[in-house]
């Protein structure tokens, strides 16, 4: 014959408090979300469930321990509630658990709450669960997170699924497919496969939210006199004009060639920044152009600032 206190682990003379304290700690260690492939595991929890919804009633425990009801919280022939067929359960609502909700005070869906912060109505030991789920990792170039795109993933070394990649996704951010996670021990739904995106630099660009920045080298030529050249953005090549007399260090903008987000709709920038670059060997007909300009053209472009 069955002993509850055995099943739950627990001395006779344990204390309310105590029972529930086993109860709560053998419950999260064996809960079929955390084994979503192990019946046995699923059967133990059945188990201790079955038993503390009669010993975390202070009433029920009772009239186990006197013998009023059976391990199955029947009533037992002695008292006839229901005969020799044994009938209905005692506030078990016709289920092994008694539904978690039978009793008064002390039952298993009050401790659920408490251990995994909140409980689905309708049943849980016993039912239908929904399997874990499944989390990996995704590698994508910053301009396929940029404008985004359709990648071809391989789950566990079978199953090939085509994934959506938002149009702006960042790195952290997760990607859900729903169904592809591991199967329910408990005969509920798949879990889902959680797919983390990591962007990778890039050897031009850099990102700040919405919005696109690049440092563009430019000849001293293109800096005095000005010029058109072709700059590259995450949507493709664009025309960029370069006013004359661009100091190094100018920001131009490349109006809504940044991250077009998918959700929003709106659009960033690309900042283009400038930099002057010297040719790289030395020459001398440069410096004395320069020399023979700076005689009567001199002009400070540091201010106090730079002054000791």
């Amino acid at each position: 014959m069955k002993d509850l206190y055995q099943i739950l682990g627990v001395n006779r003379s344990a204390s309310q408090d105590e029972v529930k304290k086993t109860y709560r700690k053998l419950a999260k260690e064996m809960h079929p979300d955390r084994h979503p492939d192990d019946p046995k595991v699923a059967e133990r929890f059945k188990e201790i469930s079955a038993a503390y919804q009669i010993l975390g009633d202070k009433t029920q425990r009772q009239r186990y321990d006197s013998g009023e009801i059976d391990a199955d919280g029947r009533e037992r022939m002695a008292h006839g509630f229901h005969g020799a067929r044994g009938g209905a359960r005692a506030g078990a609502g016709g289920h092994p658990f008694g539904g978690f909700g039978g009793f008064g005070g002390g039952s298993a869906e009050d401790i659920f709450a408490d251990i995994f912060g909140g409980f689905r109505r309708g049943g849980h030991t016993g039912g239908p669960t929904r399997g874990q789920d499944k989390k990996y990792t995704l590698r994508v170039g910053f301009t396929e997170a940029a404008t985004g795109g359709t990648r071809r993933i391989q789950l566990d070394g079978e199953k090939t699924l085509d994934v959506k990649i938002p149009a702006g996704i960042e790195s952290g951010q997760q990607i859900r497919l729903k169904g592809q996670g591991h199967a329910s021990a408990t005969g509920g739904g798949a879990g889902d496969a959680m797919v983390e995106v990591k962007v990778e630099d890039h050897p031009l660009f850099t990102r700040d939210g919405k919005d696109i920045h690049l440092e563009l080298p430019i000849s001293l030529q293109e800096a005095v006199l000005g010029a058109k050249i072709s700059v590259p953005t995450v949507h493709g090549e664009v025309s960029l004009t370069i006013p004359k007399n661009s100091s190094g260090g100018k920001s131009l903008r490349l109006k809504g060639k940044g991250i077009k987000a998918a959700k929003s709709g709106a659009a960033g920038d690309q900042y283009v920044k400038l930099q002057i670059v010297l040719p790289p060997e030395q020459d001398e007909d440069l410096e004395k152009a320069v020399e023979r300009w700076s005689r009567n053209r001199s002009y400070s472009v540091r201010d106090r600032r730079f002054q000791s």
